[in-house]
């Protein structure tokens, strides 16, 4: 199975990204794409990027009532995005309604896309859960309940800490998905997150995918950074001069 990793287009402006991608030449990326961005600029970008062969990550967390997320992901699916996801707080059956939404829209002949959901954002912590969230249940807990909900609503896999992959594939499974942002260098600032590791310790877990956003999008040498995380993802950095 391929593990991609991702890179995070948090970047304050269109210029920004295409200054960022330009470093890459013609590579093709796995690119997330979330809400500022999305909000910001729309659809457009959506098809600028899947024109220059990159795969997409639509990161915009749906959360709201089964019909109108339903009709919602109904629309998001004509894009030719790649992956999806929405919140699993939302419920079983908000996610089964997402799923269907999905699989409405999606062309004849086209695959639809990956759909998970987010089980703990990694800014939160046990403190934040039980002060400002009322859920008094450990976090892990709290974690593996919300991906079994989604296993069980139909949905591809989760968005988790690396930390949580393993306990996630215990009760879900090896095929269930799992992707993890919260990743960072070992050098790096781990700014507002809580939950955090390395590309190696993710791969050591077993994460399906990464998320990387500020180590390669502020990086004086984005190109090189992706390429240096990108072998340590792999468990190739000791063959590498990168």
């Amino acid at each position: 199975m391929q593990r991609p990793l991702i890179i995070a287009l948090d970047l304050d402006n269109a210029e920004k990204r295409k200054e960022l991608l330009a470093a890459f030449k013609e590579e093709k990326l796995y690119l997330k794409v979330g809400m500022e961005m999305f909000y910001r600029e729309g659809a457009q970008a959506i098809h600028e990027l899947k024109e220059q062969g990159h795969s997409i990550f639509l990161d915009i967390k749906l959360h709201d009532i089964p019909n109108t997320v339903k009709r919602a992901m109904k629309v998001l699916a004509g894009l030719g995005i790649d992956m999806i996801n929405v919140h699993a707080a939302g419920g079983k059956e908000m996610m089964k309604a997402a799923l269907e939404g999905l699989e409405a829209g999606t062309k004849a002949g086209s695959v639809r896309p990956k759909l998970i959901a987010v089980t703990q954002l990694t800014s939160t912590d046990q403190a934040m859960l039980k002060d400002e969230l009322c859920i008094w249940e450990p976090l892990e807990d709290v974690v593996i309940h919300y991906a079994k909900q989604a296993q069980e609503a139909g949905l591809d896999g989760v968005v988790c800490s690396a930390k949580e992959v393993p306990l996630i594939r215990g009760y879900c499974g090896q095929d269930f998905l799992t992707v993890t942002p919260g990743i960072r260098q070992a050098s790096d600032d781990v700014a507002d997150q809580k939950r955090v590791v390395t590309p190696e310790a993710a791969r050591e877990l077993g994460s399906y995918a990464i998320v990387v956003g500020r180590s390669i999008t502020t990086s004086e040498t984005p190109y090189q950074t992706y390429q240096t995380m990108k072998a340590k993802w792999e468990g190739n950095h000791e063959k590498t001069n990168c």
